[in-house]
């Protein structure tokens, strides 16, 4: 058992197949493998992936961020250089996924347009779809590009490179901001918040 967490890749198969063991036994119950099972799945993977990217948000504004000036300057690079680009690549397609995973739940159920257009309904919905394409714009051309100039993944001068981490820091509390009603909304919709 202890080989199984002594590796991510272990540990994330044994995570699978217990899901999969899950699945078997609905099966074996008469689950039925049809449009309202795979739209369940698709929302299972919105909601993992989701909790990926908005985890990774409030790590980085909870954590990491308050916690840099704490560490001492030679101790920085094992961040800047190993933690944040590592975090960053599964910030960006956690939300790439939670965007695309989120879209194909809204077309498979039939509602994508009302939510879009935030029409009754779908008003609740809609409004936290519409916040998370915000956010997710801001990760892919807001933060990202400005974080590689402050990691040095591009070289810019050091006037640029505090301007580039001015503006990441900014789009990553809005998205931080955002993120509170964004769930909100998600949660409303289906759990009778009022916004339906």
């Amino acid at each position: 058992m202890g080989a199984i967490f002594q590796s991510l890749g272990r540990t994330v198969t044994a995570g699978v197949v217990l899901m999969l063991i899950l699945v078997g036994i609905a099966a074996s119950r008469n689950a039925q493998f049809d449009h309202t099972w795979w739209t369940f799945f698709m929302r299972y993977l919105h909601i993992a992936s989701g909790v990926m990217w908005i985890g990774l948000l409030w790590y980085f504004n909870f954590v990491q961020v308050p916690g840099m000036p704490k560490i001492p300057d030679e101790q920085k690079p094992a961040i800047t250089k190993v933690i944040a680009p590592s975090a960053l690549f599964w910030f960006r397609y956690a939300a790439l996924a939670t965007v695309i995973t989120g879209l194909l739940v809204a077309a498979m159920n039939g509602y994508i347009g009302s939510a879009l257009g935030l029409q009754s309904p779908f008003l609740g919905i809609g409004l936290g779809m519409w916040m998370a394409l915000i956010m997710a714009f801001n990760v892919w051309f807001l933060i990202w590009p400005n974080q590689k100039k402050v990691l040095g993944i591009v070289q810019v001068e050091a006037a640029e490179k505090a301007k580039a981490a001015k503006v990441a820091l900014f789009a990553s509390r809005f998205n931080t901001m955002f993120s509170i009603p964004m769930l909100f909304c998600m949660a409303a919709q289906s759990h009778g918040g009022g916004l339906g």
